[in-house]
C-alpha cells in the first residue's frame, strides 16, 4: 500500500511495547471514569469532541487526561475486557492513565504501549490517519485507506525506555525483595514504576490515604483488590474510603441488581479486610482524620486531591486508583509533584472584577470552578477579585468539585483566602512572568448553558443534590430552606453523603425534618456511581447544584440536567419547573 506523507518522531516510552492501527487523537484531555464506557469503550462524555466515538483497537492520542482519578479502573477494564485502545500517545507526563496500564502489567500480565511526544510533534500527529507505536518511535502515515492491523495486546510485561534511578531505603529494598509479602512487593513495583514517571529521586514516608479504587468499574478491580488481600495484604497506615457503588444499607430494598450489588460489597470488603476504615465517602476533608497544612498525605479521588492541597494546605499529588493502595500497604510514596513547595506554585492568574457578596449566590463557586478549570488545564491557577467575599468551606467544595472535572492540575489559590495564598506573591512564588487572564463575569454565560443541557423546558423529575457528599452545614442551609415550602409529589429529591455526617445530622433532628419534607437520603456511593432503579426509571430531567454531576451527568445516566443554586434546586423540587433566568453575577 502506498504511503503517504510517513513522518517518524521520537518519544519517551512510559511502557514499551509495539502497536499499529487507526489515529484517534485530539486536543483535549479526557476523563476515563464519566467519559469512557468501560463496557462499550464508546466516548459518554458529551461535552468532548470525541463523544459518540469508540477507542477499542485504536492508537489514542490526547495531551493526557483529566478528572475523576478512577480513570486507570475504566482503563484496567478496558484492557481486560479486549475493548482498550491499542496504544496512547500523550504530550505529558500523565499519571492516572498510565497507571491503569501498568497494573494491568504488573498484576494481569497483559499490556499496551504508552508513549509521550513533545508538544510540536504531538499538534503534528493530530491529522495522521493510521499510527504505528515501535518502542519509543512513532510514525504516522496519511493513507487512502487503513490496513486490517490486528495485534493483540501484549502477553507480557515489556518495560519502559525511562532511565531514571530512585534512591531505595533498606526498608523499601526489604519490601521490593518480598520481604512483607507478596502484596506489598507487587505495591513496591507499582510505586517505583511510578516514581520513575514522576521523575522522583526517592520515596517519602506518609501520614494517611485515602482509597478511590474501591469504586467498582468492573470484575478486573475486584480481582486486583482481592488479590492483593488474598496476598495478605494489610495496610501499614490510617487508610480511609472513597465512596462506593452502592448503598450497603439500603441497595436491595433500592432495587440494584444482585450481581452488581453483590460485586460492589466484594470489593469495599476487600478494602476493609486490609484494613481500610468503611467511611464511604468521596469528601474525606469533611471526617475528624482531614489532614493539617504540611502534612504528607496520598489521596485519590478529584475533588478531594485538589480540597486537600487547595483548602486544607497538605500534601498529596493525584494519585490514581490502585495506586492509593499501594501507597497504603508500604506507607511509601514518590518524593515528587505536590508534595515539593515548588511545584505547588500558580503560573496562571485568573484576575476577576472585585466581587460583592449581594450580588452573587452559592451558583457561581462551582460555575466559576469549572470555567476556571477549563481555562488551567494542567496549570496550578491563583484566582484575585475576593477581597470583599469571604467564600465558606463548603463553597470551596464546590469550586474544586468543578475544577477537578476540568483541570489536570491537582491544585488552585485564590490569594487572601486559600492557605498558600495569604498574598498573590505568596502563590506565584519569585515568579514574574507568569500569564494573566482577566475574566468578565458574563464569560460564564458560556459555561452556565454548557451545564443546562436541558434545553427545552423540560418539567424537572429529580433533584440531585451532595456531590461531592453534603456536610453538615449543607444540611442546615437545605433545611432552613425547605422550612415554608412543600414538595410537588411528582418530583423526587435525593441527597446523598458520608455515614459520619448523616449520624450528625440525625442527632441534630436534620434527618427527620428533611425526610418530612420528602427528602430521600442515600449514603456510602455518589451521584456518579447512582443509575435507575435508584434513579427512578420514569426521570427524564434532573436538577443539581454540582457542576461535576451536571457535566457527567448526561453521559452516565442519558438524562438531561439543569444547573442551578441549592434555592433554585428546592423551587424546582416545589414546583417542577426550572427557572431558566441566569443568575444577577452574570447578568
Amino acid at each position: 500500500m502506498q504511503l503517504k506523507g510517513s513522518i517518524s518522531y521520537h518519544g519517551i516510552a512510559y511502557v514499551d511495547g509495539n502497536a499499529s492501527g487507526p489515529l484517534i487523537a485530539s486536543n483535549l484531555e479526557l476523563s476515563f471514569w464519566g467519559g469512557v464506557d468501560p463496557q462499550t469503550s464508546e466516548v459518554i462524555d458529551r461535552h468532548h469532541p470525541l463523544s459518540g466515538k469508540h477507542i477499542q483497537d485504536a492508537i489514542l492520542a490526547i495531551p493526557g487526561s483529566r478528572g475523576s482519578c478512577s480513570g486507570s479502573g475504566v482503563l484496567l477494564e478496558l484492557i481486560l475486557n479486549g475493548k482498550g485502545p491499542k496504544g496512547f500517545i500523550f504530550s505529558r507526563k500523565e499519571d492516572i492513565l498510565t497507571l491503569g496500564v501498568v497494573v494491568a502489567e504488573e498484576i494481569f500480565n497483559k499490556s499496551i504501549p504508552v508513549v509521550v511526544l513533545e508538544t510540536d510533534e504531538f499538534q503534528d500527529l493530530q491529522n495522521a490517519i493510521h499510527v504505528t507505536i515501535n518502542g519509543n518511535t512513532v510514525s504516522s502515515a496519511q493513507l487512502k485507506s487503513v490496513p486490517e492491523v490486528s495485534e493483540p495486546v501484549a502477553e507480557k510485561a515489556l518495560g519502559t525506555s525511562l532511565n531514571h534511578h530512585v534512591e531505595l531505603s533498606d526498608g523499601d529494598k526489604d519490601f521490593l525483595e518480598g520481604l512483607h509479602g507478596r502484596a506489598a512487593q507487587a505495591a513496591m513495583r507499582i510505586i517505583l514504576r511510578m516514581a520513575a514517571i514522576e521523575g522522583a529521586d526517592k520515596l517519602i514516608d506518609i501520614t494517611q490515604v485515602h482509597i478511590d479504587g474501591c469504586v467498582y468499574t468492573g470484575p478486573g478491580s475486584l480481582d486486583f483488590a482481592e488479590r492483593l488481600r488474598d496476598w495478605g495484604g494489610k495496610v501499614l497506615v490510617p487508610t480511609t474510603l472513597n465512596s462506593i457503588s452502592v448503598d450497603q444499607k439500603r441497595w436491595r430494598s433500592q432495587g440494584v441488581a444482585s450481581t452488581f450489588g453483590e460485586a460492589a460489597e466484594k470489593l469495599a470488603t476487600a478494602y476493609t479486610d486490609m484494613g481500610g476504615r468503611p467511611t464511604f465517602t468521596c469528601a474525606p476533608y469533611l471526617l475528624s482524620s482531614a489532614p493539617k497544612k504540611g502534612d504528607q498525605v496520598a489521596w485519590a479521588e478529584s475533588n478531594a486531591v485538589v480540597y486537600a492541597n487547595s483548602v486544607l494546605g497538605a500534601r498529596t499529588m493525584k494519585y490514581p486508583d490502585f495506586l492509593d493502595i499501594c501507597i497504603a500497604l508500604t506507607g511509601r510514596a514518590p518524593h515528587g509533584g505536590l508534595h515539593l513547595k515548588h511545584n505547588r506554585l500558580a503560573s496562571l492568574r485568573v484576575e476577576m472584577p472585585l466581587l460583592q457578596p449581594e450580588d452573587i449566590d452559592d451558583s457561581l463557586y462551582p460555575l466559576l470552578g469549572y470555567h476556571v478549570g477549563g481555562l488551567s488545564g494542567s496549570r496550578i491557577p491563583v484566582i484575585t477579585g475576593f477581597e470583599r467575599v469571604r467564600p465558606s468551606t463548603d463553597d470551596l467544595k464546590a469550586f474544586g468539585a468543578a475544577f477537578a472535572t476540568m483541570a489536570s492540575a491537582p491544585m488552585f489559590h485564590i490569594a487572601g483566602v486559600t492557605p498558600e495564598a495569604a498574598t498573590l506573591q505568596d502563590a506565584i512564588g519569585e515568579r514574574d512572568d507568569i500569564e494573566t487572564v482577566s475574566l468578565d463575569l458574563r464569560q460564564l454565560e458560556t459555561s452556565w448553558r454548557t451545564l443546562n443541557s436541558a434545553q427545552d423546558s423540560s418539567p424537572v423529575d429529580l433533584v440531585s443534590l451532595g456531590n461531592p457528599h453534603f456536610s453538615i452545614m449543607e444540611m442546615r442551609n437545605l433545611a432552613n430552606i425547605c422550612r415554608g415550602w412543600t414538595k410537588d409529589d411528582r418530583v423526587s429529591i435525593m441527597v446523598t453523603c458520608g455515614r459520619a455526617t448523616h449520624g450528625l445530622a440525625s442527632q441534630a433532628g436534620l434527618i427527620e425534618e428533611l425526610e418530612r419534607f420528602g427528602v430521600q437520603f442515600i449514603t456510602d456511593t455518589c451521584w456518579c456511581m447512582i443509575d435507575e432503579p435508584v434513579i427512578p426509571t420514569s426521570a427524564k430531567t434532573i436538577m443539581t447544584n454540582s457542576a461535576k454531576y451536571a457535566h457527567y451527568g448526561p453521559g452516565l445516566t442519558g438524562k438531561k440536567f439543569y444547573f442551578g443554586s441549592l434555592e433554585r434546586c428546592v423551587a424546582a423540587a416545589c414546583s417542577g419547573t426550572y427557572d431558566k433566568g441566569m443568575p444577577k453575577f452574570i447578568q
